[in-house]
């Protein structure tokens, strides 16, 4: 009898330390990570931002969210949470296989205490110097009416077509991407990396004429077709010339938050003739990490 009643204590015992001690790390293994957010747009339907900490030198995920507001707040492994010594912020497909962070890292800061001051200048490039020169011409058409049609980042101001745009090498996962702006709807002059070559469609173009892809830069003619209720050709001055940066790969038809250049052609621009671009209306994002 004394034998069983030793056991049944025993058995009491160790299942009330077993319920204490899951209480305590109930309470105990998550904490608050806030992010405070500015300057991020809606992502295409396929990708979501996802979060990281650095947690001795390895990405640790701290959620994702497709829905971009001011503040997100998530629940993250207090250990591992005390232990970051970084955050990350980058853009990944809605289905993912791989546990991995993406290339398309658009946000990065160092903790230091409770918090980490976030932005893109050092994740992504920095803009701070960037500056462009466009050109009116429709070089893909043998029709000389319809020269302000066309938009061509190159300068020609020596005589000779030489690269207009000075843009930073951008980290990977991002391209450059050129559009104007017809009434408040943006129409793509097609993606690049390198100001000195061609973008991406120079040979598939909807827009261009039949003659030819134009020179080796980044530009468009809209001398076919339409787009944004606007028939082609058209005249672009008055209209928006935007170059922003975007995350690759990428369906979102609209251009993403980093808009480094930008310019309003001038009512009387001459065709042929080196326009300045000026600074866009979004150079960096930024924010913080709070834990």
């Amino acid at each position: 009898m004394i034998k069983k009643m030793f056991f049944a204590l025993a058995a009491i015992g160790f299942f009330a330390t077993s319920c204490s001690n899951d209480d305590d790390n109930t309470g105990s293994t998550t904490s608050d990570l806030t992010l405070n957010l500015q300057g991020l747009e809606t992502l295409g339907d396929d990708y979501v931002y996802e979060g990281w900490i650095i947690v001795d030198g390895a990405p640790v995920s701290t959620g994702t969210f497709s829905t971009v507001s001011s503040a997100q707040t998530f629940s993250v492994n207090s250990e591992m949470l005390n232990k970051a010594t970084r955050f990350v912020l980058s853009i990944e497909p809605a289905v993912d296989p791989d546990p991995a962070p993406a290339d398309t890292k658009v946000l990065v800061g160092d903790f230091s205490g409770n918090s980490a001051s976030l932005g893109s200048e050092g994740i992504v490039a920095d803009f701070s110097t960037a500056s462009g020169t466009y050109i009116l011409a429709t070089p893909t058409d043998t029709d000389d009416t319809n020269e302000a049609s066309g938009v061509w980042f190159l300068d020609n101001s020596s005589g000779s077509p030489a690269v207009g745009l000075n843009l930073p090498t951008l980290s990977a996962g991002w391209v450059y991407e050129g559009w104007v702006v017809f009434d408040g709807t943006p129409v793509s002059t097609g993606t690049f990396t390198d100001p000195a070559m061609a973008d991406a469609n120079a040979a598939t173009s909807p827009y261009k004429g039949t003659a030819g892809n134009g020179p080796g830069y980044p530009g468009e003619d809209y001398v076919m077709g339409s787009a944004a209720g606007i028939d082609f050709p058209t005249d672009l001055k008055g209209r928006t010339i935007v170059v922003s940066v975007e995350p690759w790969p990428d369906n979102s038809p609209a251009p993403f938050a980093l808009k480094p250049l930008a310019h309003m052609v001038p009512a009387n621009a001459a065709d042929h003739t080196a326009i300045a671009m000026g600074a866009g209306p979004v150079v960096s994002v930024s924010g913080t990490a709070t834990r």
